[in-house]
This record gives C-alpha cells, sequence and structure tokens, in this order.
C-alpha cells in the first residue's frame, strides 16, 4: 500500500492520527508526519483515516488488486 498526502492541501485537522496513529501523526500543531508504506495490515485504518480527512488530502494507492489471486475461468 502506498500512501501520498498532498500537504498542500492538509489542513491539519489530524482526524488521521486520530484514526491510524501508526501511519500518521502531527509534529507540533501543524506539521503532519506519515509513513508512505504502511504495513497491509494497517489498510483497514488507513482507508478510514483517508475517507475521514475533510480536505480529502490523502490519497491510498489501492495496490491490493495486484496480490490478489487470480479467478479461474468457468470451464
Amino acid at each position: 500500500m502506498k500512501v501520498v498526502i498532498d500537504l498542500s492541501r492538509c489542513a491539519g485537522d489530524a482526524q488521521c492520527a486520530f484514526l491510524a496513529p501508526e501511519a500518521f501523526r502531527m509534529h507540533g500543531e501543524e506539521a503532519l508526519m506519515y509513513d508512505p508504506n504502511p504495513d497491509d495490515a494497517r489498510r483497514d485504518q488507513v482507508q478510514r483515516a483517508a475517507a475521514a480527512c475533510p480536505v480529502q488530502a490523502i490519497l491510498v494507492d489501492q495496490m491490493k488488486a495486484r496480490h490478489a489471486p487470480a479467478e479461474a475461468s468457468p470451464s
């Protein structure tokens, strides 16, 4: 999973840090620090944090499909 933050949009509301503290944290009152490649075990937390961002500054790369097994075609 890859995370990108549009820091020009980030308003420092810290919803992401509250919902996924292992991936996002505030440094001071306005600077957001984040892990650009959080562990896949944190996928649900990171996606909830991205959805909760009031300015939609968090982009999550959906690489899940690349790791999913191919479905067998019906015979």
